[in-house]
């Protein structure tokens, strides 16, 4: 079963793993570096909170739907899956600051609830449940901690 950012537990649990992470651990797949991680986890949190405002692709409105249910299963991500373009992180960003903005949109996500989430439809997935936006989160950022062994 899906954890819940919305769960004080389960999001201090997810915190405590990227309070663990450090500069120097090396991802396991993917091109990343730790610092770009936390960046590029960041995004889709704004993206959540209407603090990133994307357009909806033709991809989105064509297949995200059909993407949506495979993405808010009780699987976890498949290694290597295509970034979203306005979520790559190319540049080295601070780590610590990284971290420390990271941690903050994570509280933010369970102490805002779900009243805290846009009404606006995901720029690919389209229209959300509470609950989806939630295994979304929740599933990106296991997905990102595992890929640096946390």
């Amino acid at each position: 079963m899906t954890k819940s950012l919305f769960d004080p537990f389960e999001n201090q649990q997810i915190i405590d793993r990227i309070s663990k992470l450090t500069e120097e651990d090396k991802a396991v797949w993917g091109k990343m570096n730790a610092a770009q991680m936390l960046l590029h986890c960041e995004a889709p949190l704004k993206v959540a909170f209407g603090e990133l405002k994307l357009k909806r692709g033709i991809l989105g409105i064509l297949f995200g739907n059909m993407v949506k249910k495979s993405m808010t299963n009780e699987e976890d991500f498949k290694k290597n899956m295509p970034t979203e373009k306005n979520f790559l992180v190319k540049h080295s960003p601070d780590f610590e600051l990284s971290r420390k903005e990271l941690i903050q949109l994570v509280k933010r996500f369970e102490t805002g609830g779900p009243e805290g989430l846009i009404a606006e439809p995901h720029p690919f997935f389209g229209r959300l449940t509470t609950k989806e936006w939630d295994i979304l989160q929740w599933k990106h950022l296991d997905h990102h901690l595992r890929q640096f062994g946390r």
